[in-house]
């Protein structure tokens, strides 16, 4: 019933694709029957460059957000436990999320050059402040909430953090975590749709540059399946590790 439930609305979508392609009204050009999108898949994956270009994509997202996670966990952790040095930094840190990641490409380009390094930067820039924003607020809620417990059982401030704050403030880092997955995700495909000789994106640009509809189609959906199969396995994850943030949400 779950499985159904979930299939409807594609099924409708697909069946409404189905006969707007079937009839003519839209040219082929500007949007491929299902059937030429199935048989553009098949043989983009049959003949390996499928695979090639999402396994690209897969290692790119992958290094950038291990990253900014590292980089954006470590500094919440410092900057909860110092208002001061937190103050100092907001202006900074706040100049640097109000821009969009790219619209750094060009500067990334010449400061980096044109190889995997500018792509990393942006999956960075991208993924470090819903990370890094989540977190921090999730060990201020989770000291405001838990610190006279760690005052009475006269804990270590390392021992505070490990023992006390991290396991009251993991269900909102761990979302936090979840949600840069997702910018890291988009703003990687964006970045290989503007530089970049490999990876979803590329394919993309490169199929929409030479007309080919259906492969752009693929390369979409493409994204979109394993954008979807990575946040539910993400999803599975966070409830197996952290089995108390079930509660959270539902409270």
């Amino acid at each position: 019933m779950r499985l159904l439930r979930y299939s409807i609305l594609p099924l409708l979508i697909l069946g409404l694709w189905w006969l707007v392609t079937r009839g003519g009204a839209i040219p082929a050009i500007l949007l491929p029957p299902p059937a030429d999108v199935g048989r553009a898949a098949l043989e983009l994956f049959s003949s390996g460059e499928g695979f090639r270009h999402a396994g690209t994509s897969l290692l790119r997202v992958f290094a950038g957000y291990g990253i900014s996670s590292l980089a954006a966990l470590t500094l919440a952790a410092v900057l909860a436990r110092s208002p001061k040095l937190e103050a100092g930094a907001h202006v900074v840190l706040e100049s640097l999320r109000v821009v969009p990641p790219l619209s750094l490409i060009p500067l990334l380009i010449l400061w980096l050059g044109i190889d995997e390094a500018p792509k990393l930067a942006i999956v960075v820039l991208a993924s470090f402040f819903p990370i890094y924003l989540s977190t921090i607020a999730a060990l201020k809620a989770a000291e405001v909430r838990y610190g006279e417990l760690a005052d009475y059982l006269a804990l270590t401030p390392s021992e505070r953090l490990r023992h006390v704050l991290l396991p009251g403030a993991a269900p909102q880092i761990l979302t936090g975590l979840r949600l840069g997955f997702g910018y890291a995700w988009r703003a990687l495909v964006g970045a290989e749709l503007i530089a970049a000789s490999s990876g979803l994106g590329y394919l993309i640009e490169d199929a929409g540059a030479l007309m080919h509809t259906d492969v752009v189609m693929v390369g979409i959906l493409t994204i979109a399946l394993l954008g979807v199969g990575l946040d539910t396995l993400y999803k599975r994850l966070i409830e197996r590790l952290v089995p108390w943030a079930r509660t959270e949400e539902r409270k």
